[in-house]
């Protein structure tokens, strides 16, 4: 057996330290539960879950109504609502059993599930206790975790974009890309049997949105007047930063579910102790996320950046996704710091590649998960450094370069992106007719 490293293990015993030894306690001498308890416990944990992650479809939506001008605000709404309603609808349809094949409906084996094959629930007045948990209530939490990755696209692209185009790479972004990826762990494809570990989402939700709209956005090119031709960037302000600010909260709330619920049971002591750590490290993760920074854009720029401090709280949110159980509270906020240090840093780099990114989702969703996936293995001890750069390779290559070959068929055949002068009288008159706030905002 080989000895790990002193460095290693210092590392391991950083992030992994117990931190709730009264749970422990209780947890050793707890009697097990009937069948039925825990099956209407775990069906109920996964109904608020999903009702939660839900609510983040209105974060989204109130985030990005605040960061956009007022003149596009209008069309950030109906994208989020029509995201959310399109996910629903392919992921039933065709999604939700891509991303879950039973072990004999496999196209090809490990990569590829079922191409068709809508979902059907338990009977009427039925429910098998000996699965854990109903159908419908699993199908409703997976659902949501497809369409929060299709808002992260939202953002990136705002201002600039046509909404058929985007609904039709919605279509395939949350029936084909997504199912596809995710199957490869939680369907028990290939990555689950590497060892590839990704508790709620940081790359297999977050990561995967944020590789989709990074292709988006090299493909569309950023807004006009954003980069000056002497090669300086022009900050384009958002409308409302009280919505931007609602809006991080409300995905705050909601992250309880996203990760909590990742738990997927809650039917005995264990799981309900287990379930409330992983609220305590998520709530750490994203406090650490927002004091890094507001200490780290006091540094560079002299002054406190709100829109920083927000997407640094939404930073060590993702960044905790991957792995919110095993981690101590200490180890949870070294992991949100980092995640709100890189959502800040990522952003000028962006500037210089004239990667235009209207909300922040790339250094959040993208760079942030990727950052938690690979930081598991220092408090998860059956995860490997090894399986985990693999798994995100893997999942970066294939929705990356999907994704820009749909967005280069698109532009190349109905294209992608308004007029200039389209964009610059507000894509809410252009592409809806319709002024978000019509007695008081003036397009421009």
């Amino acid at each position: 057996m080989k000895k790990i490293p002193p460095i290693l293990a210092a590392l391991a015993m950083t992030f992994a330290l117990p931190a709730f030894a009264q749970d422990a306690a209780a947890t050793e001498a707890a009697a097990p539960v009937s069948a039925d308890v825990a099956y209407v416990f775990n069906t109920l944990l996964f109904l608020i879950g999903g009702f939660l992650v839900m609510w983040m479809a209105a974060g989204f939506s109130m985030l990005e109504a605040g960061l956009v001008r007022s003149k596009n605000v209008t069309v950030q709404l109906f994208k989020n609502i029509s995201l959310f309603a399109i996910a629903g609808l392919m992921y039933w349809l065709i999604g939700y059993n891509l991303m879950y094949p039973s072990d004999d409906t496999w196209t090809i084996a490990g990569v590829i599930g079922t191409f068709f094959s809508p979902v059907s629930l338990d009977p009427v007045g039925a429910g098998d206790v000996a699965g854990g948990y109903s159908a419908g209530s699993d199908f409703f939490f997976q659902l949501m975790f497809c369409a929060t990755t299709a808002s992260i696209v939202s953002g990136t692209l705002a201002e600039r974009i046509r909404l058929w185009p985007f609904m039709i790479f919605t279509v395939i972004l949350t029936g084909l890309i997504y199912p596809i990826e995710a199957s490869w762990q939680w369907g028990g494809g290939f990555l689950s049997e590497m060892g590839f570990s990704d508790f709620a989402g940081s790359t297999l939700v977050h990561a995967t949105g944020g590789f989709a709209a990074l292709a988006g956005a090299i493909v569309l090119g950023a807004r006009e007047g954003k980069y000056r031709a002497d090669g300086r960037m022009q900050p384009l302000p958002g409308s409302n930063l009280a919505l931007a600010t609602l809006g991080t909260f409300i995905l705050w709330l909601g992250w309880f579910g996203f990760n909590g619920a990742s738990q997927l049971a809650i039917g005995s002591v264990n799981d309900a102790a287990d379930v409330s750590r992983i609220f305590v490290n998520t709530n750490m993760a994203a406090s650490a996320g927002v004091i890094a920074a507001i200490a780290l854009t006091h540094v560079l720029y002299g002054k406190i950046d709100l829109t920083m401090v927000l997407n640094g709280a939404l930073a060590g949110l993702v960044s905790i996704t991957a792995e919110p159980l095993f981690p101590s509270i200490f180890g949870s906020v070294l992991i949100g710091a980092v995640g709100g240090a890189l959502a800040v840093l990522v952003v000028p780099v962006l500037d210089r590649l004239k990667i235009d990114d209207v909300v922040g989702a790339i250094p959040v969703h993208l760079v942030a998960g990727i950052w938690g996936t690979l930081i598991v293995p220092a408090s998860n001890p059956d995860a490997s450094f090894g399986a985990q750069i693999i798994g995100i390779v893997a999942i970066g290559v294939f929705t990356f370069v999907t994704s820009f070959a749909i967005w280069m068929v698109l532009k190349a055949t109905m294209g992608i992106r308004v007029t200039p002068e389209a964009e610059i009288t507000g894509l809410d008159v252009s592409e809806m007719g319709m002024e978000a706030y019509p007695d008081f905002i003036q397009a421009k």
